[in-house]
């Protein structure tokens, strides 16, 4: 069943693979482009994916936004971390419906914002950060994606403890994981998930030492590079530009010592 587009709903119009814009469904607002603007009321009782022209007689696609478009249109006071690199934490962790999790640090709330979005509606995230400057970014983020119920922000250092018991996994995105990872083993569940990511390889032997020396199994670390390609007949090859390093996932369970 097609989905209609009600005033207060977020469309993402489509201009181009470059070229998307998020807006909210307003009556009497107009969304002004380089290509002419459109009437958001327009949208008003259309389906997504709804084709539509602007001012200047230029197409837009009105589509349903995706959680990875959330994540690459929000205000950003830190760098995100990519949908490439979130996707293998997902996977790796095992999130999904109902699981609870803690997350450090917060940033502008990007892996946040996927994690809520995987354990809703009966899952929890629980997000550590110590900067209250970017918890006031990311709880905005957050709301604007529809995710806010689903996290706690806490203007804590997860490095001195971590609150919550029987967690299904910890990820990390902090400048010093080793400092976590004692306190990660007691907060998560008996083969629960580990997942830390590091920009140096400096701070990823550090960890993965940390996770074999506190009773974690299954310990790997990988790295995800995506390469784009450029799609004609007759001249198809990969773009000039790719996204390559971005950091190393470290992954690990928790084992449980018997005494």
């Amino acid at each position: 069943m097609a989905q209609t587009i009600r005033e207060g709903d977020d469309v993402l119009l489509y201009l181009s693979r470059k070229r998307t814009f998020l807006v909210k469904v307003e009556r009497n607002k107009s969304f002004h482009t380089h290509k002419g603007y459109v009437h958001l009321e327009d949208l008003i009782g259309k389906n997504y994916g709804a084709r539509l022209r602007s001012s200047m007689d230029t197409e837009f696609v009105a589509l349903k936004p995706a959680i990875r478009d959330y994540i690459f249109k929000m205000l950003r006071k830190t760098q995100i971390t990519y949908p490439k690199d979130i996707a293998l934490i997902v996977m790796f962790s095992g999130v999904g419906p109902g699981s609870l999790v803690v997350e450090a640090g917060t940033g502008t709330g990007a892996l946040t914002s996927a994690l809520a979005f995987y354990v809703k509606p009966k899952g929890h995230v629980y997000s550590y950060e110590v900067r209250s400057e970017f918890i006031e970014t990311a709880s905005k983020n957050l709301k604007r994606s529809g995710l806010a119920e689903y996290v706690d922000i806490k203007n804590q250092d997860i490095c001195q403890g971590i609150d919550e018991s029987e967690i299904d996994a910890v990820i990390l995105d902090l400048a010093t994981p080793w400092l976590v990872i004692s306190h990660a083993y007691s907060a998560l569940k008996g083969g629960g998930a580990l997942v830390s990511f590091s920009p140096t390889i400096d701070q990823v032997v550090k960890t993965v030492e940390a996770l074999q020396e506190n009773g974690f199994v299954d310990v790997e670390t990988v790295e995800c590079l995506v390469r784009r390609l450029q799609v004609a007949r007759g001249k198809t090859r990969p773009e000039t530009l790719m996204t390559a390093h971005t950091g190393y996932i470290s992954f690990a369970r928790k084992a449980i010592v018997e005494h």
